[in-house]
């Protein structure tokens, strides 16, 4: 199978495209690259993206790549934004701060936003989070603004705004995180998160009932334990994706960053990779932003390859995540 490579959204340092991506394109295919302001190797804001003139030029590069990947950021607002003002892009405010807008702002702020990104050449955003607030002091959602709010209505609300302004401007969305983790108390970047005791039935319902109303209906799958169906994480686990799967038959379903130091620790990226494939995940996002393991994504590729030719993977679940691929490429890169 020499399209393997649409399973992966692969991250690199720098402002070009470096020869082992346009070879791991031309190989294998490629599903999608995401891009960082912040590099977490050099500690300093010097990774892909510098002036919107250059994102451009480099968004332009990336979907001249074989099988035309597509362009992934995460521009939530707030603390987790990667087109900042202060390299010439839209402002734009934290989920919490968002909420407390009226609505013709919110309607703005948006418009201006995925209007940039589409101008930039970017196809899915990596938001909204709809992760409810329901742990203020979560180090990784409520302590840094990244929930709308604690009233999941709010929340329901918020999300539906962005889709239709998304679905005007012809940028995808990719809710997260599942199944929810604003109760949680960890750090997932750290330390595998068990919300076991965390997570509500409604969080996770939001799930299902707002992805398909999503452009680019798409979930993106935390790390997060729930011991009630499984004892490893979401993004491993066959329980908690047959859960998802059930329910969003069509959804595209996208791993959280597999050099998080939880996977890491347990697995490493290659092992860890092959697990969520076989657990039902669509496509991998590798950011090499945590780790620079760039030269070592063509052994992964052929790892997952392998495992096909071998029988360890099913060729059927894979060649139906390589469809829901691409039907988002049709939808978003034409």
């Amino acid at each position: 199978m020499n399209d393997i490579g649409e399973l992966f959204i692969l991250g690199f340092f720098g402002k070009i495209v470096p020869n082992w991506l346009k070879e791991f394109a031309a190989r294998y295919g490629l599903g999608g690259v995401i891009l960082f302001d912040y590099s977490c190797r050099t500690r300093e804001y010097d990774n892909n993206i510098e002036s919107p003139e250059q994102v451009q030029r480099l968004c332009a590069e990336i979907s001249a790549l074989p099988s035309r990947p597509m362009v992934f950021i995460d521009q939530e607002g707030g603390l987790v934004r990667r087109l900042k003002e202060n390299r010439g892009f839209a402002p734009l405010p934290s989920a919490r701060e968002f909420n407390l807008l009226a609505s013709d702002q919110k309607h703005a702020i948006l418009t201006t936003s995925f209007a940039e990104m589409r101008r930039l050449g970017i196809h899915y955003d990596f938001a909204p989070v709809i992760d409810v607030d329901y742990n203020p002091d979560n180090p990784n959602i409520g302590r840094i603004k990244r929930s709308y709010s604690a009233d999941i209505a709010e929340v329901e609300a918020n999300a539906l705004l962005a889709s239709e302004v998304a679905r005007a401007q012809r940028i995808g969305l990719c809710l997260k995180h599942f199944p929810g983790i604003g109760g949680a108390v960890v750090d997932s970047h750290q330390e595998f998160m068990d919300i076991s005791e965390a997570l509500r039935g409604e969080q996770e319902e939001l799930f299902y009932s707002l992805a398909p109303a999503m452009f680019g209906d798409a979930v993106l799958v935390s790390h997060a334990i729930v011991r009630q169906w499984d004892h490893c994480p979401m993004t491993l686990s066959a329980a908690g994706l047959g859960r998802l799967r059930k329910r969003l038959p069509d959804t595209l379903l996208i791993t959280d960053d597999m050099q998080m130091q939880g996977l890491q620790k347990a697995l490493g990226t290659r092992e860890a990779s092959l697990q969520s494939l076989k657990a039902g995940m669509d496509m991998l996002c590798i950011g090499n932003n945590l780790f620079d393991q760039e030269q070592q994504m063509a052994g992964i590729a052929e790892y997952i390859a392998d495992s096909l030719r071998e029988g360890t993977l099913s060729g059927s679940a894979i060649e139906k995540s390589i469809a829901r691929v691409g039907k988002r490429k049709a939808l978003l890169t034409a």
